[in-house]
């Protein structure tokens, strides 16, 4: 069992989803370059131009393989690359599946960009998908992370403890947070209210 169109081009009024491509690499390279982005992240993506390019392979390959589902995140007024994420851990079989390796340049940080990213990525999955549940997982210590996750808001279910090794074999406890289809009415209608405080006015 899959998913049949999984990626899709998933508009708002922030930022626009395309699923990640080829014509991408360039604008997010030049967009990944501050170390701000990869503290946190299993991978250091933005270390160097052939670091980024390897992250940008797996990325392409996830999708082409249809284990993964990854998109570039553009700004709607211009088309700029603000960053990328994901749909990952699917579980078509149990209508779950995971929103993760989210980053975004920091000039996109505190716009409702993310906000908007996760509004239309969770929409995307709970009405057309039919998924029940849509879980995210972080580094135990990333509080901004956790905070956003949080505030969408997703229930916190608990800390993987000793749960990977990454970078450079750091370890790393990972926080868990879910979302699922009863809840997601009440989430839809806070982040509806989040986005129209960001949006610009038509």
């Amino acid at each position: 069992m899959a998913w049949e169109r999984l990626a899709e081009r998933l508009e708002g009024r922030i930022v626009t989803l395309e699923p990640l491509a080829r014509k991408h690499e360039e604008r997010l390279l030049a967009a990944a370059s501050d170390p701000r982005i990869w503290r946190w992240t299993t991978v250091d993506a933005g270390a160097s131009a052939d670091t980024f390019r390897a992250w940008f392979a797996s990325a392409l390959e996830g999708s082409a393989d249809g284990s993964e589902a990854a998109f570039a995140v553009l700004r709607a007024a211009d088309g700029a690359a603000l960053g990328s994420t994901r749909y990952l851990a699917l579980r078509p079989e149990h209508r779950g599946l995971e929103i993760g390796h989210t980053w975004l340049t920091p000039t996109a940080w505190g716009t409702g960009a993310n906000t908007e990213a996760k509004l239309l990525l969770l929409e995307h999955a709970f009405e057309r998908l039919g998924c029940m549940r849509v879980e995210f997982k972080t580094d135990a210590r990333n509080e901004r992370a956790r905070a956003a996750l949080a505030a969408l808001p997703a229930r916190f279910e608990g800390i993987f403890r000793k749960h990977m090794l990454v970078r450079r074999g750091e370890l790393r406890d990972s926080a868990y947070y879910a979302i699922t289809d009863d809840e997601w009415p009440a989430v839809r209608d806070a982040l509806c209210r989040r986005v129209a405080e960001r949006a610009p006015t038509r």
